[in-house]
């Protein structure tokens, strides 16, 4: 059993500085969002990433039965998109979109841009953990949005 609470765990991972990214997919609905801060590299070959998402998300049947998705890793001052999509998982309104592999909705504003099928899918917990294969990229050369002890911050490039 452990010797602390989940407020306790949170506070400490909180330590660990994240990226913040919004994962998109073409649900049953229409285009549905959710900004996520557990977005790792898995493999280069093949090229894999994964994202962790709560099983008690609104959005949980959408994003565990999509075959394609796309992680938009945000850029420095979107912190509004990050907000946005935290809890609002449907509006896209006013928003720049393409339309990507599958049918996933592109989002104009990204540092990085991976557009995914989804490989697996692993139990986590509280959360399940989505592995996508890479299909497509592309990145700029812009700081990251980051989020560190319950806050949104910024890094310069140097």
């Amino acid at each position: 059993m452990p010797e602390f609470d989940q407020r306790e765990l949170r506070d400490a991972l909180g330590h660990f500085a994240t990226g913040v990214a919004v994962v998109t997919a073409d649900g049953a609905r229409g285009p549905v969002g959710i900004t996520i801060n557990s977005f790792a590299s898995v493999s280069l070959d093949p090229p894999l990433v994964l994202w962790s998402l709560a099983r008690g998300s609104d959005r949980f049947e959408c994003f565990t039965g999509t075959e394609y998705f796309t992680i938009h890793v945000l850029p420095a001052g979107e912190k509004p998109l990050a907000l946005r999509f935290a809890t609002l998982g449907r509006d896209f309104e006013g928003l720049e979109l393409e339309t990507g592999i599958g049918g996933t909705p592109l989002l104009a504003t990204y540092a990085a841009r991976f557009e995914c099928r989804t490989a697996a899918c692993h139990d986590g917990g509280d959360h399940v953990i989505l592995v996508g294969e890479v299909l497509r990229l592309c990145e700029r050369d812009v700081p990251p949005l980051l989020f560190h002890r319950g806050g949104f911050k910024s890094l310069t490039l140097g």
